[in-house]
């Protein structure tokens, strides 16, 4: 039976966006933030192999984001280091000018810059300096990232933002943390919406326990084996795990996933 339904010729294909920003530019862009190391290196480094060019952001550790731009760069890639304070918007606003500047425009937003608290502190011991600086950090720093892209990113971009699992689990002694991290995934069931039009998708990631320095620092070794038991897959989750579903979201099969919170951390919650 003929098809008469004329949508199916109309409508874009899930990786016409992407590949029309490519034809334009070349190859698309992404901005890491929080990229000199753990999670953010191991994503930088995966898109970079994806055949994206790479703003490789670091706050403080200079030395650590050169490592991964020469890393990238050994490897056939092209990446450029970028300082800038997420939590500060002018800071912010460097990345997307210098990614201009380097490769052109930016496609892709990876907002994984943020902090843990040290170790369990209760509600009612967390002191207004940590509180703070979580809110600045993990909530403020992806806010403005979000604003910066709303007016920067192309069309056909895609936006990963970080959340947490311990969302999920609400375990005692994360209250703070969790609320970030709660705060960011209705920034980007919200922010998905408000981006209609423009075939960009706005999604997150929340990972479970990985081993990394952010992860396993005032956590004694008693705790870290406890932690890599709750999952039924009964280890750690590594950086590379979570690079992995950060580049199905930015790639070309990713693109009928918007506004959604993606767990990825072996099955504990």
């Amino acid at each position: 039976m003929k098809n008469t339904d004329s949508s199916a010729a109309t409508q874009p294909t899930r990786s016409s966006a992407s590949q029309a920003t490519s034809a334009a530019s070349g190859a698309r862009v992404a901005i890491v933030t929080g990229s000199s190391r753990g999670i953010g290196a191991a994503i930088a480094r995966r898109l970079a192999a994806d055949g994206l060019a790479v703003i490789v952001n670091y706050a403080g550790r200079a030395a650590d984001a050169e490592k991964v731009v020469e890393a990238i760069r050994a490897a056939g890639g092209r990446a450029l280091a970028v300082r800038a304070d997420v939590s500060s918007p002018a800071e912010a606003g460097t990345l997307f000018a210098r990614a201009g500047e380097a490769f052109g425009g930016v496609d892709v937003v990876v907002n994984n810059a943020g902090i843990m608290q040290p170790g369990l502190v209760p509600l009612a011991d967390t002191d207004d300096a940590l509180f703070d600086r979580l809110f600045a950090i993990n909530v403020k720093g992806t806010f403005n990232t979000l604003r910066l892209a709303a007016k920067h990113l192309r069309a056909g971009g895609r936006i990963v933002n970080f959340s947490t699992s311990v969302v999920g689990l609400a375990p005692p002694g994360y209250a703070a943390y969790a609320a970030t991290k709660s705060a960011v995934e209705t920034l980007t069931r919200i922010f998905a919406k408000e981006l209609r039009g423009r075939s960009i998708s706005v999604n997150a990631v929340a990972p479970g326990p990985t081993a990394t320095d952010l992860f396993l620092n005032g956590k004694t070794p008693e705790q870290i084996e406890h932690l890599a038991r709750i999952a039924p897959l009964e280890r750690l989750g590594q950086p590379e795990d979570i690079a992995g579903v950060v580049s199905f979201l930015v790639g070309p099969d990713g693109g009928w996933v918007n506004g959604q919170t993606l767990r990825a951390n072996g099955g504990m919650v």
